[in-house]
């Protein structure tokens, strides 16, 4: 006769340092593994592939400073830094929706929906434009971003809460910091104005190392600070009473998750430009392989490092489209994407 108590999942202890431990399932564990194997395949066809891609036999020679010629070219200039800003962007957004997600215990609750990618680009185009050139883009970002938040959260009347008000709400705040941003390309020289246009559009073309850096500074800070949250998140995804009872601060979870998911997504746009719809799609993608009732803060990053250097793959060897920004790939995929979780949402009483 079975036990009428369903066994517990196994968890297996992960130590960070010698102060963080975390509790994990072996499943995700497996899961982790896969999404970064997935991530370094699409890496490897990403540098191997086309008309300038170095042969299979001499990557790794070429990759541990073996590289010369044309090799040299391709890693150094036209690649390399393009594959590394694709994958660090796309586990800042991954990690910035899944933030977001836990502290709005909304599916919708992404920095797409709220108009940060759009607020962001137009903070950077502002700076572009106005700011001298000494001073970092990034800034920017970050500050249109901030905007784009605190102008969603204030006209809902009812903060994250209401997913169809904060959808109408982001697409009335994208749609403003669209025409702001349109006024800037507009308002510049028309060689700066094709630049700009392609970095809006969320291109990774003629990305360099220095945007690089960018992206993988803000991961170098932010990580440390969403192991540090994952806990006191997870708490409180049981409701503030517990949370509370337990030793948590709900509100003061919330509002540093918040910073934290604008940092990243400011940074992503600093470096490749508004990238559509990563952080709404790979919070959920991850959710689903956990079987989790909330984002995993862990695989949504590693499903974000690899969903953009995928998309920027297709986006490249697209016999039909070829050299399309990313971000209008991910765009259009993104936006079905939505549909479909705004009429599952309508479905269930949720809109």
């Amino acid at each position: 006769m079975t036990s009428p108590h369903r066994t517990a999942p196994r968890r297996q202890i992960v130590r960070i340092g010698g102060s963080v431990t975390l509790l994990t399932r072996p499943r995700v564990l497996w899961i982790g593994v896969a999404l970064a194997a997935l991530t370094l395949l699409t890496a490897v066809v990403t540098l191997t592939t086309g008309r300038l891609g170095i042969a299979l036999t001499e990557l790794p020679n070429a990759l541990f400073g073996g590289a010369t010629g044309v090799e040299a070219f391709v890693l150094d200039r036209l690649r390399g830094p393009r594959l590394s800003v694709a994958v660090a962007a796309g586990a800042a957004l991954g990690l910035s929706g899944a933030l977001f997600q836990s502290v709005t215990r909304n599916p919708l609750g992404s920095p797409d929906v709220i108009g940060v990618g759009p607020g962001a680009g137009a903070g950077a185009a502002l700076v572009a434009l106005f700011l001298p050139p000494g001073v970092p883009v990034v800034l920017g970002a970050l500050v249109g971003a901030g905007a784009a938040v605190l102008l969603v959260y204030v006209s809902t009347g009812s903060g994250f809460r209401n997913p169809g008000r904060m959808v109408v709400a982001g697409i009335a705040i994208a749609a403003m910091a669209t025409a702001l941003t349109q006024y800037v390309v507009y308002a510049v020289e028309r060689d700066q104005a094709t630049v700009l246009s392609s970095y809006l559009n969320g291109s990774l073309t003629a990305r360099s190392w220095d945007d690089a850096r960018v992206i993988w500074l803000v991961l170098l800070v932010a990580v440390p600070a969403a192991v540090l949250l994952a806990r006191p998140l997870a708490l409180s995804e049981m409701g503030d009473t517990t949370a509370e009872a337990l030793g948590v601060s709900p509100r003061r979870t919330r509002g540093r998750s918040i910073v934290l998911s604008v940092l990243l997504s400011a940074g992503a746009v600093a470096a490749a430009g508004p990238i559509a719809f990563i952080a709404l799609t790979a919070p959920q993608i991850a959710r689903r392989l956990t079987g989790a009732s909330g984002p995993h803060l862990a695989l949504s990053a590693l499903t974000g490092a690899w969903l953009l250097p995928l998309a920027d793959l297709a986006a490249q060897r697209s016999p039909f489209l070829a050299d399309l920004p990313v971000g209008i790939w991910t765009l259009g995929i993104g936006g079905l994407y939505l549909g479909s979780l705004l009429l599952r949402e309508w479905r269930k009483g949720a809109l």
